[in-house]
């Protein structure tokens, strides 16, 4: 992708961000960038072209973070396999790495804006939401918390709750971590839940060994 047309992308998702996808023009962002609206469609179609490229840019960028932490990158659905093979040190590495994507890189954060401010006005704003910060982190971690206790990794429970006791305090520091002055305290609050999660639900399952024996 050329400088140009990636600049285009970057101004126009913060200006979305800051002010709404809906509230925000072709001319706007032209304007932002000190740019013709001519020269800008050289680049784009329309503002939907831009939302579009925003949008296979977020899932892409999702997809290689998967990669490189070795957790699922497609739905279970789709690919069973690896939800099987994903250890503990794995979703501890990945979820740190999701909550930094999500509040410090600047596509990620104003992307998780965009959505947030717009989700309540446009219908694909509020299924993107649900997919990338909401329901789809759930079902998520429900398909990986059920195969880890099939593997015996994790005690017997119900994934679906420990999907919604995982998830719940990582979305809620999320948004403690916007207004807060101090991040590193958000961030270390993240650390302690993902650690006492574990080993909370780990050592359920030693005990059940000891037990059986």
């Amino acid at each position: 992708m050329s400088d140009t047309k990636e600049n285009i992308l970057h101004t126009a998702l913060r200006l979305f961000a800051r002010d709404g996808y809906e509230a925000v023009s072709v001319s706007a962002i032209a304007g932002e960038l000190g740019m013709t609206k001519g020269a800008l469609y050289k680049h784009y179609k329309n503002k939907r072209d831009i939302f579009d490229s925003i949008v296979e840019r977020i899932y892409q960028m999702d997809y290689e973070r998967a990669h490189e932490f070795e957790v699922p990158e497609e739905v279970f659905e789709k690919a069973p396999l690896p939800y099987q093979n994903t250890s503990v040190d794995k979703i501890d590495a990945f979820i740190k790495a999701q909550f930094s994507f999500w509040t410090e890189d600047e596509f990620g954060c104003n992307f998780r804006k965009m959505v947030t401010l717009e989700q309540y006005r446009n219908p694909d704003m509020a299924e993107l939401y649900q997919k990338c910060l909401a329901g789809g982190p759930v079902d998520y971690m429900e398909d990986l918390f059920r195969e880890m206790i099939e593997q015996g990794v994790l005690s017997k429970s119900n994934p679906k709750q420990l999907a919604l006791e995982f998830y719940a305090p990582y979305y809620l520091l999320l948004s403690i971590y916007d207004v807060s002055p101090d991040k590193e305290k958000a961030k270390n609050l993240l650390v302690a839940h993902i650690e006492h999660f574990m080993k909370k639900n780990t050592a359920k399952m030693s005990k059940e060994k000891e037990q059986s024996q």
